[in-house]
């Protein structure tokens, strides 16, 4: 039974690929009008969205046994009951990806009550990474325990803590490597936080223990729909009590969104950066490149959607694709089809490439239409695209995954098929917004008011408050608590 409890800069021109550096005489202004918190949130906020609120709604059945939870006042801490709590997070990986972001999220909002946290990371390279070692030390600075998955420490908290917080199918096979015999003492206390929407993960060395844990807490109804389907269908086990959370933006992130003075300064030196003008129309993909993203369909769709403008001669500012996700350092083959691609159609000038960032609010103030390509089952959720929202961007997206329980279709945005027969209807879509400019800012508009009403941080909070207490009062009434 499921609950809902309602994230270096290249770019191309005619004379090929160059690097992009911001100037430093746009940062002083940042600095003056940004608050160090809201610079901080750069850095640990992930767009993208690997990238899966609503605030409590009242009691529902819903088709398949997902129900919605009761109404719950505004209350400065949901999660003040979770003060001098232990509570132990197993990440599979530490990386710019969204589910350790995520997690490393919850810690800080489990660290601002008072609960004592503790964090492992089950795969870790051996060779010094600067990523791992930044997010690291960001976490001991808030408080956050940091030692390794494999030795004593790791077994001896999993024992005596209160809470132990999977995230991640892949994190599943922590327990039998680490834990061992200790397994069925520390299940009872378990939250499987699970992202992951490709069929790959679903492996019984993944999450053979899951039917035993004390609850799934899974980003999306369609998520939560599929793994119930898919863990009956194909590996014959049954789901644990699971609870639909939906993300929701910080604070940090609302402020530089409803700060105009703000987004002002980063849209015009964002757009200076790449290279044009302010009359210009921007439409952006923020995910890394990669092909379940979708980056190749989003390129063909713009392609086509600058021919139906030259042959319906319409009269519309010049259009630009933004490609944020790239990796200039490790450029994939997919990346390159990308790029050949368009020299191939000769739009180098209409085509930008900048590396992948955390630092996702300076391409959000500068942009004007966020494309969210995911292909597949699409996102399990999405946190860019509600991101995207807060900003006032109508979003074009994959009418699949968690897509669908964000963007009201023809009110905050448009959606269109996956793969190749969403090509066409996209780039009709890019059209009908590159050309009507009141349907454009009035579905911005639209969408920001959803988000203030459903995807904001105390919402998520709330609904992440409601799904621990019940975990709580389940591990306190086990037999081998």
């Amino acid at each position: 039974m499921a609950k809902q409890l309602q994230h270096s800069h290249s770019h191309s021109n005619g004379s090929g690929w160059a690097s992009l550096h911001f100037h430093k005489r746009w940062l002083l202004p940042l600095l003056l009008m940004l608050s160090i918190s809201t610079l901080i949130a750069f850095f640990i906020r992930s767009a993208f969205d690997s990238s899966c609120d609503r605030s409590l709604l009242s009691v529902l059945d819903k088709p398949g046994n997902v129900k919605s939870a009761s109404p719950i006042g505004k209350t400065p801490s949901p999660l003040a009951f979770m003060k001098s709590k232990l509570v132990l997070l197993v990440s599979h990986e530490l990386s710019l990806s969204g589910g350790p972001l995520l997690l490393m999220e919850l810690a800080f909002l489990l660290r601002s009550v008072g609960t004592q946290v503790c964090w492992i990371t089950i795969q870790k390279t051996s060779e010094a990474d600067g990523v791992i070692y930044s997010l690291e030390h960001k976490m001991l600075n808030r408080g956050v325990q940091v030692f390794s998955a494999k030795g004593q420490e790791a077994i001896d908290t999993a024992l005596k803590s209160d809470l132990v917080v999977l995230n991640t199918a892949v994190a599943g096979k922590w327990l039998d490597t680490v834990l061992k015999e200790n397994v069925p003492r520390v299940l009872p206390k378990v939250l499987w936080w699970i992202h992951e929407m490709r069929g790959h993960y679903f492996k019984l060395d993944y999450v053979k223990h899951l039917p035993l844990v004390a609850g799934a807490m899974i980003d999306s109804h369609v998520t939560a729909e599929y793994w119930k389907n898919r863990t009956q269908e194909r590996l014959r086990i049954k789901m644990p009590e699971t609870y639909v959370v939906h993300l929701g933006n910080s604070k940090e992130l609302m402020e530089v969104a409803e700060d105009s003075v703000a987004k002002r300064v980063l849209r015009e030196h964002v757009r200076e950066s790449l290279g044009v003008r302010n009359e210009d129309l921007l439409f952006a993909i923020i995910n890394s490149v990669s092909r379940g993203k979708g980056q190749d369909l989003f390129l063909r769709s713009f392609y086509e959607s600058l021919q139906l403008i030259q042959e319906k001669k319409l009269q519309v500012p010049a259009m630009h694709a933004v490609i944020v996700g790239s990796d200039m350092t490790a450029q994939t083959k997919f990346e390159s089809e990308l790029r050949n691609f368009v020299v191939l159609k000769k739009i180098q000038d209409r085509v930008h490439f900048v590396n992948k960032t955390l630092t996702v609010a300076p391409y959000l103030a500068a942009i004007d239409v966020l494309v969210q390509n995911s292909q597949a089952r699409g996102e399990c959720f999405g946190r860019i695209t509600i991101e995207a929202m807060a900003f006032q961007l109508p979003v074009l997206g994959t009418a699949a995954g968690g897509t669908t329980e964000i963007v009201v279709n023809g009110t905050t945005g448009l959606l269109h098929p996956i793969g190749k027969e969403g090509i066409t209807p996209l780039a009709k879509n890019i059209v009908k917004l590159a050309t009507h400019v009141e349907r454009r800012l009035t579905m911005g508009k639209r969408g920001y008011k959803r988000v203030k009403e459903m995807f904001l941080e105390h919402h998520m909070a709330h609904r992440i408050a409601a799904v621990l207490k019940e975990v709580l009062h389940k591990s306190k009434t086990s037999p081998h608590s």
